[in-house]
This record gives structure tokens, sequence and C-alpha cells, in this order.
């Protein structure tokens, strides 16, 4: 009577049909616990994307980012530009004579030169042809110097972000200014210099200058002043300057196009990546059936 069951059960279970709801209840928990950790793998960012976060470069100080390499070398030309600027309005001042700086209220001739009649008037007249005579180079280095000068600090304000979030254009733009900036400052140096020492050169300069030695006052001269120097020197600096932003700059364009290149191949490893996460319950389904 027993024998029966024993061999249908023997018969079930070469059949497996007892076997197939065992195996399915083990196998289950592995293969949720193998997608749901494939998924999770998936899904998190890997530690190098978070070093990068954009979010955290924004925490950084607007300091931090105008305090760059780049932006201190701005800064110093803002600097030396307004030097230029100061040097030239001094040297004007001093070589315009001491009549013109008593009609300042500084000094005056009456009480300082031992000159009546004609001499006086000589000295007044040559002081004004000599203040004549250098007002082109005057007038042409304050506006050069404050232009430069003016917009190099709408650079430096410009960049107070970091670099991969400013305007192509506008690295670029600074990149070309600075560029001409070290040019033009050198051809400016040159030519100023060259028209310092033309006026200098002339009868006016030399007959003033002999008036103010018969008074003592010999550092009235025609050779190059210190105020003179002072704008060459200057202006040097300031082209060494533009120079260095220029190679720093072109370092930064090159910087931001790796990481843009970088950025857009994690972007799409990214997106294979969840292609991949989408697809692999698809072949899972497949196969169980």
């Amino acid at each position: 009577m027993s024998q029966p069951p024993r061999s249908n059960r023997g018969h079930r279970e070469r059949n497996g049909e007892q076997r197939r709801p065992r195996d399915n209840r083990q196998s289950t928990p592995d293969s949720s616990f193998t997608a749901s950790h494939y998924s999770r793998r998936e899904s998190e960012p890997p530690t190098r994307y978070l070093r990068e976060d954009p979010r955290m470069e924004h925490q950084a100080s607007k300091c931090t980012n105008i305090c760059s390499r780049r932006g201190i070398v701005l800064i110093c030309s803002v600097l030396t530009n307004a030097l230029v600027l100061i040097c030239v309005v001094a040297a004007q001042m001093v070589m315009s004579g001491l009549s013109s700086m008593g009609g300042m209220g500084g000094i005056s001739i009456n009480s300082n030169f031992n000159l009546e009649g004609t001499e006086l008037q000589q000295v007044r007249d040559l002081d004004m042809k000599m203040s004549q005579m250098r007002a082109p180079g005057i007038y042409g280095g304050i506006a050069f110097s404050l232009t430069f000068g003016v917009v190099s600090l709408l650079f430096v304000v410009a960049g107070n972000k970091p670099a991969h979030h400013l305007n192509q254009k506008l690295l670029v733009g600074a990149l070309v200014f600075q560029a001409v900036g070290a040019v033009g400052y050198v051809v400016a140096v040159g030519l100023y210099l060259h028209f310092v020492i033309q006026v200098n050169s002339t009868d006016v300069c030399k007959r003033r200058q002999a008036l103010y030695s018969r008074n003592g006052y010999t550092w009235m001269n025609c050779d190059v002043s210190g105020g003179d120097a002072a704008v060459a020197l200057f202006g040097l600096i300031t082209a060494i300057l533009y120079t260095a932003g220029t190679v720093l700059t072109v370092q930064t364009i090159r910087g931001v196009k790796r990481y843009q290149q970088e950025k857009k191949r994690r972007h799409a490893e990214k997106q294979e990546g969840q292609g991949n996460h989408h697809r692999a319950p698809l072949r899972a389904d497949i196969t169980s059936v």
C-alpha cells in the first residue's frame, strides 16, 4: 500500500517538481541581492567625481579666485600703471620750471630768484614754451597709462570666479589685451624717451638751463630727469607683468579646455553606465523566462 506513493514521490523527484520551488526560493534572494548591489554600485558616483563637485568650488571666496597667479599679475599691473601715471605728472611738474610751480601756489619766482626785468620775463617765457613742448608727452602718457590701468582693473574684477566658470571670450580678451599691453608698453617707453630727448635737445631747453644755472639751480638741465627715468622704469616693469600675464592666461585657457574635455568624457561614461544599468534587469527577466 505504501509503495505507490513512494514510486510517485520518486517519479516526482526525478522530474524535479519539488526541487524547482526550493531552487527558486534559494535563488531569489541571491538574484535580488546581486541586482540591488549592481544598481547601487552603478548609481553611486565614484569618489573622483565627488572631488570636483562644482558646488564645493562655489564655496571658495571671491578673493581666492581673484588672488590667483593670473589675478595677482593683473593687480600688480594696475599698480604699476598708477605709478607710471604719477611719474608722468611729477616729471612734467618738475620740468615745467619754478615759475610754473609758483603759479600753483608752491614757489614764488619773485621771492626765490634775484631776477628783474628782462631775465625774469625770459625765464617765464622759456618755462611756458618748455611746458608746451612737453605737453604731448604728458597727455599721451596719462591717456595710455590710465587706459591700461582701468582695463586691467576691469579684468581683475571680472575674474572673481573659477577659471572654468568664466566666459571663454573673457579669457581670450584678457590674453589679447595683455599681449598688446606688453608690446605697447615697450614701444611707448621708447617713444616717450625719444620725445623727451628731442625736447631737451632744443635751443629753448639750453637757454633755460643757462638762466637757471646762473642763479644756482644746476639741477634744471637738459638731461633726462629722474621723473622721466622713473616713467621708463615702471613702464618696462608693466610690460614684463603683461608678458607674464599672457603666459599665465594661455596656461589657464589650456587648462579650461582640458577640464571641459574631461568633463564631457566623464559625462559620457556616466551615461553609458546608466544605460548598462537599465539594460541589466531586462537580461535577467529574459533568462528567467
